[in-house]
């Protein structure tokens, strides 16, 4: 019997030492053939890890016990930027990031996060289920890393603050807001004058708690499961940007897998990514009036005074220019023009 484990991985991974598949001899019984560690950035309540989970189950269930999906969720792992290392190392083999966190290292996987760019899921899930996705895909790919077809939901979102509301783009100016080690969320708060500040999100509480950033910016059910509503006072309806995750495998690992296996992992976490985005979505309501009976104020905002601004600072222009023709038209073609 086999198992996957993270030093013979590790040492696979560095000294690229044997093409096939990290495995080595144990014997145990009844253990595990192939034992996969996966791990999130999301509380152990947020459907990101539920929905992981049942994908873990599920795949354990078909194989008869043979594949084992150890899940660490919640940052038990390290921040973000953590884990991508140890994901690119082969010390940890699954992975969920945002896009746009992931750009640090592709910077083409941030398309899908353009600020003001969607306004609706219609045409996101196409997009991203279709040749958009399929595009951010194949960019990964020549990292070294291997992405599943379908991403998972974490939501449009929202900026929150302790201090004042976010009506209008003029707000933000000053405004000390927290943002993920990405940078395009870095150039669009500057380009509304907003002084943005990078925090992996292990540490946001804490930041938002000791007023080191005023407000932050995520969607409702992050803000509720991570008990941010605890030290924030106003959440204004931005909608300013879609953010999922990406579920990530280290590209070596992934390919020494046999194919049955392969195929039996692929399908449940693809399955369960669509019944974690329709969760997801049936919770924002609800989530909506749970924040307000927490103590959240709600404010809604014109949002086409923000993408004005962005237009007019040249934001889109700038991120077309980086993307490519070919990129940008494959987002216009789901989202409408916006440069």
């Amino acid at each position: 019997m086999t198992t996957l484990t993270r030093r013979r991985a590790l040492h696979l991974a560095v000294a690229g030492a044997v093409a096939g598949p990290a495995v080595l001899r144990i014997t145990r019984a009844h253990a595990a053939e192939f034992s996969l560690k996966a791990a999130n950035n999301a509380p152990i309540s947020h459907p990101l890890t539920i929905y992981m989970t049942k994908a873990a189950d599920a795949i354990r269930d078909e194989t008869g016990g043979k594949v084992e999906v150890k899940l660490f969720p919640n940052n038990q792992l390290g921040g973000d930027t953590d884990m991508l290392s140890q994901l690119r190392s082969g010390a940890l083999e699954l992975f969920t990031l945002s896009p746009l966190i992931l750009a640090t290292l592709v910077p083409g996987a941030s398309i899908s996060g353009v600020g003001f760019a969607w306004n609706g899921y219609d045409k996101l899930w196409p997009a991203m289920d279709g040749e958009l996705g399929t595009h951010v895909r194949g960019q990964i790919e020549k990292s070294g890393l291997f992405a599943f077809e379908r991403i998972w939901e974490n939501g449009f979102r929202q900026t929150t603050s302790s201090s004042r509301p976010i009506l209008k783009p003029e707000d933000f100016k000053g405004f000390k807001i927290r943002v993920p080690p990405s940078p395009m969320w870095t150039s669009m708060f500057k380009a509304f004058d907003a002084a943005p500040m990078t925090i992996n999100f292990a540490e946001v509480y804490s930041a938002l708690q000791t007023k080191i950033a005023e407000g932050q910016e995520n969607p409702l059910t992050l803000i509720d499961t991570a008990k941010l509503y605890e030290v924030q006072k106003h959440l204004s309806k931005t909608n300013h940007m879609w953010d999922g995750f990406w579920l990530l495998a280290n590209g070596k690992i992934w390919r020494g897998l046999p194919q049955d296996v392969k195929t039996v992992v692929a399908k449940h976490f693809n399955a369960q990514a669509v019944e974690q985005r329709a969760e997801t979505l049936k919770r924002n309501i609800s989530t909506e009036q749970d924040l307000r009976a927490r103590g959240l104020t709600f404010h809604d905002v014109d949002t086409k005074a923000f993408q004005a601004k962005l237009q007019a600072a040249g934001f889109y222009k700038e991120w077309k220019g980086k993307f490519g023709d070919d990129a940008w038209a494959l987002l216009e073609k789901h989202t409408g023009s916006i440069a």
